[in-house]
């Protein structure tokens, strides 16, 4: 019988992601027998950011370009204003993304992490939330933007800030819950 623990998360961040929006969903992950992976562009280690300076280091599990969708079985992405603006900009992470919504696995974006949806091209008509000074570039890319502690639509998990962790990461679990039980019931 599979159990959560047969699942793999790929979390996908790089130097500047705000701290707790990805120790506390790694840790939730955790919690309910998730495996989870920091895959970066950098290779070592990448830095957090904790609301208005640097923090600790995190060493990354999967270089970026070794990093493959197909081992994983869904997508978590942190805010934080530095991380997500840098990954927009690389071709790489923007195609790890890509092909999470290719193949329908869940993505759960918090904060400014919903910001490197946009690069996909995949946000048009989606139901989203996100920090509200991303508003206007979410719903320019298609959204339909939503003030809401947490949103789920169509397995695209998205939250506003880090109050909204404890809803944010209720709702992944559960998303990631459904992909074993979908494949136990086949």
């Amino acid at each position: 019988m599979k159990e959560l623990n047969d699942l793999t998360i790929a979390i996908l961040a790089t130097d500047g992601f705000e701290e707790v929006e990805l120790s506390d969903p790694r840790n939730a992950m955790k919690e309910a027998g998730i495996i989870s992976h920091i895959v970066s562009p950098n290779k070592n280690h990448i830095r957090a950011w904790d609301n208005t300076k640097w923090s600790n280091e995190y060493p990354v599990d999967v270089p970026l370009e070794e990093a493959k969708s197909k081992n994983y079985n869904g997508l978590m992405l942190p805010g934080g204003v530095l991380n997500p603006d840098k990954l927009r900009m690389n071709d790489q992470a923007v195609q790890f993304i890509k092909e999470f919504f290719m193949d329908k696995k869940p993505i759960a974006a918090i904060c400014h992490g919903p910001q490197l949806l946009i690069e996909t091209g995949e946000l048009k008509g989606r139901k989203l939330t996100s920090y509200p000074s991303i508003k206007t570039d979410l719903i320019n890319a298609g959204a339909e933007w939503v003030d809401e502690e947490v949103v789920v639509e169509n397995k695209l998990i998205t939250s506003r800030k880090p109050a909204d962790l404890p809803a944010f990461n209720k709702a992944m679990i559960k998303a990631f819950r459904e992909i074993v039980q979908k494949e136990m019931a086949h």
